[in-house]
């Protein structure tokens, strides 16, 4: 007998409510540690010489433990493992905002990239429900509640300051994930309700389809690595190019022109969605095209104006990529239980994060703030020139086929 077609069990304000659970939980991850030098001198490295490396700590553990979480989530249910994520998050945070050493403040910082995982939880729970175009758009849901999360975070821990220390605010911001944990409690299990012939149940009692081949899983999670590696090479070091380029650039605006390529993706992502969900690998590939041309502009612009503009083409690099991304995902997650391979994908996301922050600052080291840059262009244009081989052999075979004839 056939398959009979999926319906999602989850509604769309229920998708919207998972994304703004990930947004509020992901305030004190993703808007406090740019203030880790400010943090570090009150527990006791008075140069603040850790801030690097305890940067990217929660990243490093978060991707060893991505994996291994994903798993247990299709074992023991989507919901269940994403609030453990929450509540994980909640408990490293309120540690990190009552350390007294820089041991227990590094542990707290350990501890939440190994409970935490919520973007690959999220995930995870609305790929057991939604297939094709509604899993690609909660997905691209999702990296918008990400890049808002990037925007607005860091404005309000500055913006708190003057009342709260960043390091005290880990322990106020803790209450966001406990809130999310609460909202999500109300949600209903991420079950879908396939039925299809010959095939097995998962561990957690659903039924799936086929799934994709393997070698398009190895595709995506090299795609990921490479595009998280091309973009956040970029970001540690922008504020000093910046000030390097143009002297006496305001914190304010050159918050605002990091901020450009996120907020090119908040206002763009659901239309690009709409022009390339049937055409992922073309936009992936226009996108890693525009990330090598904005990145290369970042080495050479040498005004506001030319600064602005590579930042906004760097920006619809990301929307494309990240979007299509999505895209590729929603089309692996088929006949796949969802937790392993979103599990698995942040692995691949977070290792791109953690080699190009390493790169970074070696680059930056020795050939100054420009290198980053220039590394992240080079492996965009060698991935957008493998995106773009096979498309070019097809149409030389149909040029020979017709001449032959």
């Amino acid at each position: 007998m056939p398959a009979t077609p999926s319906r999602p069990t989850l509604e769309r304000r229920q998708v919207h409510a998972v994304a703004g659970c990930y947004f509020v939980a992901s305030f004190a991850a993703l808007g406090l540690p740019p203030y880790l030098t400010e943090i570090l001198p009150g527990l006791g490295d008075a140069t603040a010489h850790w801030a690097g490396v305890l940067y990217v700590v929660p990243t490093v553990f978060g991707a060893v433990g991505a994996p291994l979480w994903g798993k247990l989530a299709d074992r023991f249910g989507r919901k269940r493992l994403l609030l453990r994520a929450q509540l994980g998050l909640a408990l490293s945070f309120l540690l990190a905002g009552w350390a007294d050493s820089l041991a227990t403040f590094t542990l707290a910082l350990v501890l939440q990239g190994i409970l935490g995982g919520t973007f690959a939880a999220s995930n995870g729970y609305l790929g057991a429900a939604l297939e094709g175009p509604e899993l690609s758009k909660a997905l691209t849901l999702m990296q918008g509640a990400a890049r808002a999360a990037l925007v607005f975070a860091p404005v309000v821990v500055g913006s708190l300051s003057p009342w709260l220390s960043p390091h005290r605010q880990y322990a106020l911001l803790a209450v966001l994930p406990l809130t999310a944990a609460a909202l999500i409690a109300a949600l209903p299990e991420s079950r879908g309700q396939r039925r299809a012939a010959a095939v097995s149940p998962d561990p957690v009692g659903e039924v799936r389809p086929e799934p994709s081949p393997v070698s398009a899983l190895r595709t995506l999670y090299a795609l990921e690595f490479a595009f998280v590696f091309s973009t956040v090479i970029s970001f540690p070091y922008l504020i000093r190019l910046i000030d390097e380029r143009i002297p006496g650039t305001s914190p304010f605006l050159s918050g605002v022109i990091f901020a450009l390529p996120h907020m090119c993706y908040l206002l763009t992502a659901m239309k690009v969605h709409s022009a390339f969900h049937h055409r992922p690998r073309l936009g992936i590939a226009l996108g890693f095209t525009c990330i090598a041309l904005g990145l290369a502009g970042h080495g050479v612009a040498d005004s506001l104006l030319t600064l602005i503009a590579v930042r906004l083409l760097l920006g619809a690099g990301l929307t494309l990529g990240l979007v299509c991304l999505s895209v590729l995902a929603a089309e692996c997650a088929k006949g796949r239980a969802p937790g392993r391979l979103f599990g698995s994908l942040e692995f691949f996301s977070k290792a791109g994060a953690v080699v190009a922050g390493v790169v970074a600052a070696v680059g930056t080291s020795q050939y100054g703030p420009a290198a980053p840059v220039f590394t992240g262009g080079a492996v965009a244009v060698v991935t957008a020139c493998a995106l773009a081989l096979p498309r070019t052999r097809r149409g030389l075979r149909s040029i020979r086929t017709r001449w032959s004839r």
